[in-house]
């Protein structure tokens, strides 16, 4: 597979990442440079290891987990996108708080990363050997996610807390997508 491919495939599967970290920053829950590396290296990290996971699990287990994926995406976006509508109209609960941390953290990175394991599935089935393509996803996926933290701390200041409520929705719709496209593909 060429490098061209892999950094395409890599743009692509790190979109999810992008708009939450994009969403995340706008609605100004990174407050400093821990929080901000904290968010992009963990997406990049789940964006590496899911594809090794897909790609070491083979078909033998991974069928089994692409028959739910779409609708385990779906249910962990929706969750905190709803919890992140709810705090846009009541105010700071302890789960609108920096996604940088805690379970939060882990249900964003997984939630976002999830197709990848899919990608890992189908270059194990393709004979492609996986720690070059998974090292350039993570890597995209971490560059990108600083790329949109930065440009979420200048909106912020244009759109203050009103981007609680937009990134909730933007959460539901990416959740929305993943469980759309899955179903009808």
């Amino acid at each position: 597979m060429a490098t061209t491919e892999i950094i395409l495939i890599a743009l692509g599967l790190a979109m999810d990442a992008f708009a939450v970290s994009l969403t995340a920053a706008t609605a100004g829950h990174l407050d400093d440079k821990r929080a901000i590396f904290r968010l992009a290296f963990h997406f990049g990290l789940f964006q590496f290891l899911m594809p090794v996971i897909g790609w070491f699990f083979g078909a033998n287990l991974v069928k089994y987990v692409l028959a739910i994926d779409h609708w385990l995406a779906f249910a962990l976006l929706v969750f905190v996108g709803g919890h992140m509508i709810h705090a846009s109209f009541y105010g700071e609960t302890s789960f609108n708080r920096d996604p940088s941390k805690g379970w939060k953290l882990v249900v964003l990175s997984f939630a976002t990363s999830i197709d990848a394991l899919a990608v890992g599935l189908t270059l194990g089935v393709l004979h492609i050997h996986i720690w070059f393509p998974a090292l350039i996803i993570g890597i995209i996926t971490g560059i990108l996610s600083v790329i949109a933290i930065r440009a979420g701390e200048r909106l912020s200041g244009r759109f203050g807390k009103k981007m609680e409520l937009v990134g909730g929705i933007l959460l539901v719709f990416i959740g929305l997508k993943i469980l759309l496209m899955d179903l009808f593909n």
